[in-house]
């Protein structure tokens, strides 16, 4: 039997999340490391790299080797999976065994990117590392019944993909993988701003923006809020007001792309499936599920009720580490397990 200290991670774009069977959630950091360029060695990962973004001095650079929910440096993910490895297992007896590693990648992942994500797993300490689709994982961390012959549909927004999906039976009948989400959302802000104010602004003040009045659907009363960029034209700092109004309207096209990819899943779902979905509703998770009233827009969009899952930012940790119960099966599909299908 598996020993009882396996991990589950989220290794996401924006956020990584280690759950450790039988703990929970135990590690919850951006997933960014800092270099020095100078020697390649790691300053900093992390919470502690990414209060580097845009402040470092040039020979340090604060990187995120995650793009788009697949690995776009391979060595500095593998020290970065290392790191959170090693954070989770902090009270790590010596004797104890490198644990068996479950980790979700999306669901339009190719075979190479699929190998690149395990290889690294193994180069961090895994002693066998596991992939599980991401809307998979997110389905059963929002506690859908994945293996009933049922349909359920979830739709993940994280930091670099969007991933809708129809589930019954224990697979994926029908998703689409699309590389909009929150990264996508934070810089079409940064842009606006640009284009609007002649300012620019950091991804952290985009990231605050889209959460404190980010809306998916213009608000009844608008708020707004003052920012702090640098103007383009005189290159001093610069105090602006900008309103929820405006927001909306900046990440207009981001959102009707993830509306497009939830309308195209549904048409390509089987019929006894859809009306499934109809009685239980879509479920969303991710970080990108708290943007305010996106629910409200799908459910106008599709004719479907919308359910934001309990807590979308944890689910497909949650649903990777539950997943290690499961792990024969996962291990019977071997690469099977990714079914290339962008949609």
């Amino acid at each position: 039997m598996m020993g009882n200290k396996d991990l589950g991670i989220d290794l996401g774009t924006a956020n990584t999340l280690v759950y450790v069977r039988g703990k929970g959630i135990v590690v919850r950091e951006p997933s960014v490391v800092a270099i020095r360029t100078d020697t390649k060695t790691i300053e900093a990962v992390g919470e502690d790299a990414k209060k580097m973004i845009g402040r470092t001095p040039g020979n340090i650079r604060a990187i995120r080797p995650m793009k788009d929910g697949v690995i776009a440096d391979f060595d500095t993910t593998a020290t970065m999976i290392k790191y959170f490895i090693n954070q989770a297992q902090k009270k790590r007896s010596f004797f104890q065994r490198h644990p068996n590693v479950m980790v979700c990648v999306p669901s339009g992942i190719t075979a190479v990117e699929q190998r690149a994500v395990e290889d690294a797993t193994k180069q961090a300490g895994a002693r066998e590392a596991f992939t599980i689709e991401e809307p998979f994982a997110a389905a059963i961390g929002a506690d859908l019944p994945v293996w009933e012959p049922t349909g359920s549909m979830v739709v993940d927004i994280g930091g670099g993909t969007t991933e809708v999906a129809v589930i019954s039976l224990g697979g994926i009948v029908t998703a689409r993988s699309v590389r909009v989400a929150g990264d996508e959302m934070d810089e079409s802000i940064i842009q606006y701003v640009k284009r609007q104010y002649n300012l620019m602004i950091g991804e952290r003040t985009s990231e605050m923006l889209k959460m404190e009045i980010g809306s998916a659907i213009q608000l009844e009363t608008p708020e707004t809020i003052e920012i702090r960029g640098r103007d383009l034209v005189s290159g001093l700092p610069k105090t602006i007001s900008i309103t929820s109004q405006e927001i909306t309207e900046a990440l207009a096209d981001t959102v009707s792309a993830i509306v497009e990819a939830v309308k195209v899943t549904l048409e390509k779902c089987p019929p006894e499936l859809a009306a499934d979905i109809m009685d239980r509703g879509i479920v969303l998770t991710g970080g990108g599920a708290l943007l305010r009233n996106l629910d409200k827009l799908l459910a106008g969009e599709t004719g479907m009720p919308v359910i934001v899952a309990e807590n979308p930012l944890d689910c497909v940790a949650i649903g990777t580490g539950r997943a290690l119960d499961n792990i024969h099966l996962f291990k019977s599909r071997g690469t099977s397990n990714s079914r290339s299908k962008r949609g």
